[in-house]
């Protein structure tokens, strides 16, 4: 075994001990809430599996047909339905595209096209840490609650050290994004491009990208779609 192929086994096992770590930290902060902000935890984030199940049925769809479209075992869809597994970002994100839906329309709320303010606890969270074998270490707050006839859907990516896209994405649009805090690095296209605070992007998202927070700390990217495709 090479010098550089043992460097790259030490490097891929530390991101994952990163993940493994801060998924630990998480899970004790989450323990440590008081009762009132888990229920309303509750009330605001929706049975992910049910809508998943409700969608894949109208569309009259076997588990076998959605787990050959978006590349994931029928059991682990299963689960996901049967809200007995958490998606992570990147499982909701292929699942979504393989029902020809997005992330926003799974999490849509009850709501009219003229609203204007949306307070932090009426934002559902997507990727919300459940499991650490469905984590990536991503989580995308909603801040464009999908609605039908909105032309655009828009995320608070909370991305932690080591946090990915669960590999290359390529779906309609373009998107362009605001990293309001740590670094993220891109790649478009196989070309990489490293961002830090105050940094913008934009891209045509049916260019092959994906993303990952290569730093030490929490990043946070304001990440805007058109149309609602992710």
């Amino acid at each position: 075994m090479s010098v550089m192929t043992i460097q790259r086994a030490r490097k891929t096992k530390v991101s994952r001990q990163s993940l493994i770590d801060r998924k630990r930290s998480l899970q004790l902060q989450q323990q440590a809430r008081q009762p009132a902000a888990m229920a309303m935890a509750e009330k605001i984030s929706p049975r992910i599996g049910s809508q998943l199940k409700r969608e894949r049925r109208l569309k009259g769809l076997r588990l076998k047909d959605v787990a050959e479209k978006a590349g994931l075992s029928q059991s682990l869809i299963s689960k996901i339905e049967n809200n007995k597994a958490s998606p992570s970002l990147s499982t909701l994100h292929h699942l979504a595209k393989a029902l020809g839906t997005s992330i926003s329309a799974l999490f849509a709320l009850d709501e009219s096209l003229d609203q204007v303010v949306h307070r932090p606890d009426d934002r559902p969270i997507a990727g919300k840490v459940q499991s650490m074998v469905e984590w990536d270490g991503i989580e995308a707050e909603i801040i464009v609650p999908y609605v039908r006839g909105r032309l655009l859907e828009g995320f608070v990516f909370v991305m932690e050290p080591g946090g990915h896209s669960g590999g290359t994405l390529k779906h309609d649009g373009e998107e362009c994004g605001y990293v309001l805090e740590g670094r993220l690095e891109l790649v478009v296209d196989g070309q990489p491009h490293f961002l830090g605070r105050g940094d913008s992007f934009f891209f045509g998202s049916d260019r092959p990208h994906s993303y990952r927070n290569p730093g030490k700390v929490t990043t946070r990217v304001i990440w805007i779609n058109t149309p609602p495709t992710y």
